[in-house]
């Protein structure tokens, strides 16, 4: 007995094919192949191993009639095929109704009529259990008609795609509704995110977020039906060779689903994520009246911020709609056909860890995202300023290294004249533009003078600044330095943003980093000129970053802790003091232009900014011990002798709050 399988190169099927060619020996297996599918099916052949020559593709198209089949080979396949499984479909809540329609219902019909065109002998419709839709209660295998809530086109056409099975098709045929399918329970193995897949960045965040003894807060929902890929493949092909079951459907389920907070926290297990251990009962949602409900979703705000998680979590914008699922499944025709066979639905529990190995391993969509500075950078033009030293030379030369077209801009041509030189060596491209950013003036010059030489700025990193360590009581009477300070580190970087903001709006990207300090979180004492100017560009980035949110323009602020550069070599005290290097700072602005986050900061920044608006009082105590135990610099003081070096007390805190500034 010869077979005949449409979607054999589909998850279902690629099994399907494998298990039939391990139980019957000597049969021919011919697998509809689209033409462009065919290089998937020839790279799959090579786990069937020798056997797959008993494989034989026949180039066809399920939407088209007759299965786009030519007379000439249905004549030859005419009384040669004893079992024709339709397994071809469209598996997915997100695809449009128009392409499930199509293939779903339209695929069916043309599967149908091929199947009594070649003669034959039995016809096998993998259906689903959505095609029972919404259905309030336990649907049987016997139900069909009673299908209730079908607006989902994926529920709408497995049931008419049924519909057409049961009515028109007169060869024998039996009809299977499976669960939600997931991976192999032995080894885990599937090809793509589905059902409770969508689940695991969800707790793949929590376990970055939380330890694994944290208890959470989660979702308890409807009970989620779900069966692994072998259960349903062997399950199939027992009750496929069983005489007189012929006009029935079967419910290839588990019998004892879990609900669904059940079924994430054996995958937090699984991730050692944190279990969600107070869980509310999703249908207490119901009672809010649905004309809220839907109020609330046509609001704009709401539909955006409500997507942007979504998109966040990675899940699909409708999957909250079926947490409350209702339905249950009577297997009792299934379970009855598959007495004496040992087939038996596999625990969630056993295998539940597979499942989530293998999708961290090969499907966790952050293996597919280019991490590499190169792709992000390349042929850009990346806009540096204060490149003629420290963080701002480290990140033009790893700019250049990348592939990205620097433009450098700082007020010493000399040093400048250096870092292009060690660029140009490298074989790297960048450019020389001297300009003092505290000239406002200046700085519309030199981004006009960019675009025109280069016709775009696509990164602009505001790198360029200015520090002064100085106590506020030793400061009463310099107004200047404030003014100094605000003048090249707030209005210098705003005069770049604001001029080079209407180009990036023209081609509707661009991305604009901000060199901060992790003194804005931690509120540093010493440093009142220099917090208060980076503060107001990190209110100017927050306030840019909601106006621009929709534009393909993003905002990102580093609060860069303490790093070695030529500006804190005055103090002679930080060189005792923990620091990172120029280079690893620049790993900072690496990543922002990867992720484009809106902030990056260190966790000791995060703390401290959280210990402040938690506890004030308290982190108000630790920065005056910290100005008390560090004195204002000689400098400072306006002495001339040299800075004693730091304690050892001094250094063992700034050990301690490693990064901030003293």
């Amino acid at each position: 007995m010869n077979y005949f399988i449409t979607g054999g190169t589909g998850f279902i099927g690629h099994h399907l094919i494998g298990e039939l060619l391990q139980k019957k020996k000597k049969a021919i297996i011919y697998v509809l192949v689209r033409r462009d599918s065919k290089k998937k099916f020839e790279a799959q052949k090579r786990d069937w191993g020798t056997s797959a020559k008993r494989v034989i593709p026949i180039t066809g198209d399920l939407t088209r009639p007759m299965l786009g089949i030519p007379a000439k080979k249905r004549r030859e396949l005419e009384g040669e095929v004893g079992n024709m499984f339709h397994l071809a479909a469209v598996y997915d809540l997100l695809a449009d109704a128009e392409s499930q329609m199509r293939v779903n219902v339209d695929g069916t019909h043309n599967a149908v009529k091929f199947a009594e065109n070649i003669e034959a002998k039995r016809f096998h419709h993998m259906s689903s259990i959505a095609a029972a839709g919404l259905y309030p209660g336990i649907f049987r295998e016997d139900m069909f008609e009673e299908a209730h809530g079908l607006d989902n086109p994926y529920f709408r056409t497995k049931h008419e795609s049924e519909a057409m099975v049961r009515r028109e098709c007169h060869v024998p045929w039996r009809i299977y509704r499976p669960g939600i399918v997931v991976g192999h329970s032995e080894t885990g193995v599937i090809d793509k995110i589905d059902g409770p897949y969508y689940f695991f960045k969800l707790i793949q965040k929590m376990r970055k977020l939380m330890p694994a003894w944290m208890p959470t807060l989660g979702i308890e929902g409807g009970r989620i039906n779900i069966v692994p890929v072998d259960y349903v493949v062997s399950a199939m092909i027992h009750i496929a060779h069983k005489p007189k079951l012929d006009g029935m459907c079967f419910h290839l389920t588990d019998p004892k689903p879990k609900r669904i907070g059940e079924v994430l926290n054996l995958f937090a297990s699984a991730a050692h994520a944190p279990q969600m251990t107070m869980r509310i009962d999703a249908r207490l949602f119901n009672y809010i009246p649905a004309a809220i409900k839907q109020g609330l979703r046509m609001l704009p705000p709401i539909r955006r911020i409500s997507n942007q998680i979504m998109k966040d979590l990675g899940l699909p914008p409708d999957m909250m709609k079926f947490v409350n699922y209702p339905t249950k499944f009577d297997n009792r025709e299934t379970e009855r056909a598959l007495r004496g066979s040992g087939i038996t639905v596999p625990r969630i529990d056993d295998y539940a860890w597979r499942l989530w190995d293998y999708w961290e391993r090969n499907l966790d969509p952050e293996l597919f995202i280019d991490r590499s500075l190169r792709g992000h950078v390349r042929r850009k033009v990346v806009v540096v300023t204060g490149a003629s030293s420290g963080i701002g030379h480290a990140t033009a030369v790893m700019m250049a290294r990348a592939g990205a077209k620097v433009v450098l801009v700082a007020r010493g041509e000399d040093k400048l004249a250096e870092t292009l030189d060690e660029i140009k060596t490298a074989h790297g491209k960048a450019w020389s533009c001297p300009c003092d950013i505290s000239d406002l003036d200046a700085c519309d010059k030199l981004i006009d003078q960019i675009v025109e030489d280069h016709g775009a700025i696509d990164i602009l990193v505001n790198n360029a600044g200015r520090s002064i360590r100085r106590s506020i009581s030793l400061s009463c009477d310099r107004f200047h330095d404030f003014e100094r300070t605000m003048q090249l580190n707030y209005f210098g970087s705003l005069r770049l943003i604001l001029r080079a903001l209407p180009e990036m709006m023209k081609r509707k990207k661009g991305q604009v980093i901000n060199i901060s300090s992790i003194g804005v979180l931690s509120n540093s004492p010493r440093f009142s000129a220099y917090v208060a100017s980076k503060a107001a560009l990190d209110a100017f980035s927050r306030c840019a970053s909601a106006e621009y949110s929709d534009t393909g323009i993003s905002f990102t602020t580093i609060n860069m802790p303490l790093v070695r550069t030529p500006m804190i070599a005055p103090t002679k005290m930080y060189e005792n003091v923990p620091t990172i290097t120029p280079d690893e700072a620049a790993e900072f602005v690496k990543q922002a232009v990867i992720y484009k986050p809106q902030r990056i900061a260190t966790r000791l920044g995060i703390f401290a900014q959280t210990l402040h608006a938690v506890a004030p009082k308290i982190a108000e105590i630790i920065m005056n011990s910290a100005f008390r135990m560090f004195p204002d610099s000689s400098a400072a003081l306006g002495v001339s002798e040299d800075q004693q070096q730091a304690s050892q007390e001094q250094i063992a805190f700034a050990s301690l709050m490693r990064g901030i500034h003293w």
